[in-house]
């Protein structure tokens, strides 16, 4: 793994960290510029890496890792682009389009677009990525390195399918913790004390999960599996059909794909 630095020290950075320090990474081969004391602070005891303050103290490696607010991005892309000299940059910034961070950087065209999602504060996570077609399959490499340490990648050729890749995995975990929310709840419903509902929604999602990770049949097949005609799971999947959920969390990420298309334009016009 080539030597990183961050540029921002939240909590999807120092989670990326942990993982790259736990895959291998040397950690004095990672600097990271946060303004936050405290959070430089625990970054350096938690992973022994370099911090500085101000980006004019870094000394920029060849992957730079942008891991900002959106919103503080076009000011911190206008300082970092007199800084610059041929780095590939990796942007997890939501929203914020390549040709937009490209223009803040003055014109820098090795950008790298990822789109992480939570669960990689667990190494659960996963990332899609977009590549600018200045990008070659080595700086490509890099940056699929860098997303690993904390889950899965899947690549998109087309900038705009991010969209799709946000409403689907960016948003999605919220979708997932509002069933688990659901379960519970009608697991009390029906008279199961607090602690015992929780356990039940949650390793049941956890196990289901898990099962079609590891299975080499597709979710629609160990759904039916589980549905035995005249059984109980296939009266509650009907109460699930005459509810209309399927069409609803269709819905649901159309809405989230098409406010992510929103966000991206609006962030645009921000500098």
């Amino acid at each position: 793994m080539h030597k990183v630095s961050f540029i921002g020290g939240g909590n999807m950075a120092a989670a990326i960290i942990g993982g790259l320090v736990a895959s291998g990474t040397t950690p004095t081969d990672i600097e990271v510029v946060e303004i936050n004391a405290e959070a430089r602070a625990q970054l350096s005891a938690r992973f022994g890496v370099v911090s500085h303050a101000d980006l004019a103290q870094a000394r920029l490696h060849p992957l730079v890792v942008l891991a900002v607010k959106p919103q503080t991005l076009p000011e911190v892309a206008a300082a970092l682009s007199t800084r610059l000299a041929g780095q590939l940059v990796l942007s997890i910034a939501a929203g914020v389009r390549v040709a937009d961070l490209s223009r803040w950087l003055g014109g820098h065209a090795r950008i790298v677009r990822a789109m992480p999602n939570t669960p990689a504060l667990v190494q659960a996570g996963i990332a899609g990525l977009y590549a600018a077609p200045e990008v070659g399959a080595d700086a490509r490499s890099q940056a699929e390195t860098v997303l690993r340490a904390v889950g899965g990648v899947v690549w998109v050729d087309d900038e705009t399918q991010l969209d799709a890749v946000t409403a689907v995995s960016g948003s999605g975990p919220a979708y997932v913790f509002y069933f688990i929310e659901s379960l519970e709840a009608a697991a009390m419903a029906q008279g199961l004390a607090p602690a015992t509902a929780r356990q039940l929604a949650l390793q049941t999602f956890f196990g289901a999960s898990k099962l079609a990770l590891e299975s080499r049949e597709d979710p629609g097949t160990l759904r039916q599996r589980v549905t035995s005609k005249g059984g109980t799971t296939e009266r509650g999947i009907a109460g699930l059909d005459a509810a209309a959920v399927r069409l609803a969390i269709g819905q649901a990420v159309e809405a989230a794909s098409r406010r992510s298309a929103e966000l991206g334009d609006e962030l645009g016009r921000l500098a």
